[in-house]
């Protein structure tokens, strides 16, 4: 009985060295795990949580892609706070090591940190950012630049156009001439071998073999992804396919930041319709992604958010109920339909059943009216959360715990609870790269 038991063991053994079959239920491949990960695509969902998560799966009423793919949870504080802005978040996220808020790819000190990026293209490998506010916002910018203050969008632009071979994005105000005296950093693109385009149809039309490619879509951040109809601006899943599809062509790899940056944006504004549409707009992005990685079997996916942003609940309001499929009916963010609003304020009631199919009480429709020009955005966007019974914090970070998503080789090395500094470490161990 015993020798019976012995061989088992042994044939068990075997099977799993020589055909890479777990019966335990994972699939295993030895040669390609201890093979280092030709491509990184790492995707950050700004201001994303758990709660978005979930209030997500409801309003979509399916499978989410993220769900799968869930792996660990991830620390979020920075350097000087518990809640992190989203300079301090990436540059931890992107170098490993934390800093204070406000600061781009440095030290507390102010010293400059080498950055994953960075390291990618040390080891000869292709490099993007895709960012849908500007390419020289917070997050891109600390793949790609170190600078003091986030505020130094100029500086931030002419340091990416040294690093990174694909930026598509918004933000082309901060690389034109502000001044006499300043720089046309488009000029410059153009002269170091860039390709410039500016509308969703010259992006469609690349051939998917050019070198370098400077993707500014907008002068400043790109419309939320619920208004994208009503201009001729790329989706995040047509950047983020045509990215892969440039940097693919390198026989050594790439490196890819994809951020879908608008759901931050959502948050601050309390604007739930928008946060759900634009979580669907970056979840078709990730099926993009996740298809190459499938197809390419040497690429990591990996997705999480920087931090919480609004602080918003799946439910609310005295009540247990959550209703965020209400939110399918809204054809328009709070910000948009603000606009349609004439100056006197005469015809809320209609702009509002127009734009959502909602019935709105006298109260509702006065508290509107009423409010400040400035403020009537943000008064709309928590009616429309409210019907939903979706509820808020603040117009700001919370500093909880966000989830992490990986798929493909080396995934296992993003389980637990990990803290954001550890990402560009388990990242440069999976490529083998020096970091």
């Amino acid at each position: 009985m015993f020798v019976w038991k012995q061989w088992c063991v042994v044939s068990l053994c075997l099977t799993i060295i020589l055909f890479g079959f777990n019966p335990f239920g994972e699939v295993v491949n030895a040669t390609r795990d201890q093979s280092p990960v030709k491509n990184v695509i790492f995707m950050i969902p700004d201001g994303f949580s758990s709660a978005y998560a979930t209030n997500y799966r409801i309003f979509n009423g399916n499978e989410f892609i993220l769900d799968s793919m869930l792996v660990g949870m991830m620390k979020t504080h920075s350097a000087s706070s518990w809640v992190t802005d989203s300079a301090a978040a990436a540059t931890a996220m992107a170098t490993g090591v934390k800093t204070k808020n406000g600061m781009i790819g440095v030290d507390s000190e102010g010293q400059q940190l080498k950055t994953i990026l960075e390291a990618s293209n040390e080891a000869g490998k292709s490099t993007g950012l895709i960012a849908t506010k500007a390419i020289t916002d917070a997050t891109p910018a600390a793949f790609g630049a170190h600078v003091i203050s986030r505020t130094q969008e100029e500086e931030i632009a002419s340091q990416l156009l040294e690093q990174v071979d694909v930026l598509f994005g918004g933000g082309k105000c901060h690389f034109l001439p502000s001044r006499q005296d300043k720089q046309d950093l488009i000029e410059e693109a153009r002269s170091n071998g860039y390709q410039l385009i500016e509308t969703r149809e010259e992006l469609i039309a690349l051939q998917g073999t050019e070198k370098k490619v400077l993707g500014l879509f907008a002068d400043q951040m790109l419309a939320a992804e619920i208004d994208r109809d009503q201009t001729d601006e790329p989706s995040l899943a047509e950047m983020t396919e045509m990215a892969i599809e440039l940097l693919s062509e390198n026989d050594e790899g790439f490196f890819l930041m994809v951020e879908g940056s608008k759901i931050d944006r959502a948050g601050h504004a309390h604007d739930a319709a928008w946060a759900m549409n634009d979580i669907a707009a970056f979840e078709q992005a990730v099926i993009k992604a996740k298809d190459f990685a499938e197809k390419d079997a040497q690429t990591l996916l990996l997705v999480v958010g920087d931090h919480d942003t609004g602080g918003l609940s799946v439910g609310g309001y005295n009540e247990y109920v959550a209703k965020p499929e209400m939110l399918r009916n809204v054809k328009a963010s709070a910000a948009f339909i603000s606009a349609q609003i004439n100056n006197r304020r005469t015809n809320v009631q209609e702009v509002m059943k127009e734009y959502t199919n909602f019935d709105f009480t006298k109260k509702e429709i006065k508290k509107i009216k009423t409010a400040s020009t400035k403020e009537v955005p943000f008064v709309i966007g928590e009616i429309i959360s409210e019907k939903a019974y979706i509820d808020w914090v603040t117009t700001e970070h919370t500093g909880v715990d966000v989830p992490i998503y990986a798929f493909g080789p080396k995934a296992h090395y993003f389980q637990g609870h990990l803290d954001n500094t550890e990402l560009p470490k388990k990242i440069a161990q999976a490529m083998e790269l020096t970091f």
